[in-house]
């Protein structure tokens, strides 16, 4: 039961921090273009670092990380479209909530458990595809690699948002 619960937090955070990672990186006079490539090379950056974290973590060997890396990152792309539904539909309602009907607020609050449920379900769903290409101990791990990421990424962030004075 631990680990669904670090599943969640992480399928939570893993988006906040990639949107964080982007808003305070902005460097202000840059026009839209450039911010969008640098977005997308930082993107890209923290896309490769979490390559080779994991693969590091669960010491994958050349047959494991062909099969798993592909799976892996289907499964992160239909959780990055989770999240981006959710995140649109909060967003449209960010700040509106006293304007909102109760059948609104009811429908957006029973939205807000549809997606969390289909985050479970794709959990347990891409579950049983990482069993038939890894051993259980390296889909624990896993979890617990993606965990560690997350907070290797939020130090990152923390540290360039407040640099240590000398």
């Amino acid at each position: 039961m631990k680990i669904n619960t670090t599943i969640l937090k992480s399928l939570f955070f893993i988006p906040l921090l990639t949107l964080s990672n982007i808003v305070f990186s902005q460097a202000p006079g840059n026009n839209r273009a450039q911010r969008i490539e640098k977005q997308n090379e930082k993107k890209e950056n923290i896309e490769l670092q979490k390559i080779a974290f994991i693969t590091k973590k669960l010491n994958l060997n050349p047959e494991e990380a062909q099969k798993f890396w592909p799976v892996y990152n289907q499964f992160q792309d239909k959780v990055q479209e989770l999240h981006e539904n959710r995140r649109k539909e909060l967003m449209e309602a960010k700040g509106k909530i006293n304007e909102l009907s109760d059948k609104e607020i009811t429908e957006l609050v029973d939205n807000e458990i549809i997606s969390r449920q289909k985050e479970v379900d794709l959990l347990k769903e891409y579950l049983a595809k990482f069993k038939a290409i890894l051993p259980i101990k390296k889909i624990a791990k896993l979890y617990e690699a993606e965990e560690q990421f997350k907070r290797f990424l939020l130090r990152s962030l923390n540290d360039k948002q407040h640099p240590a004075r000398d």
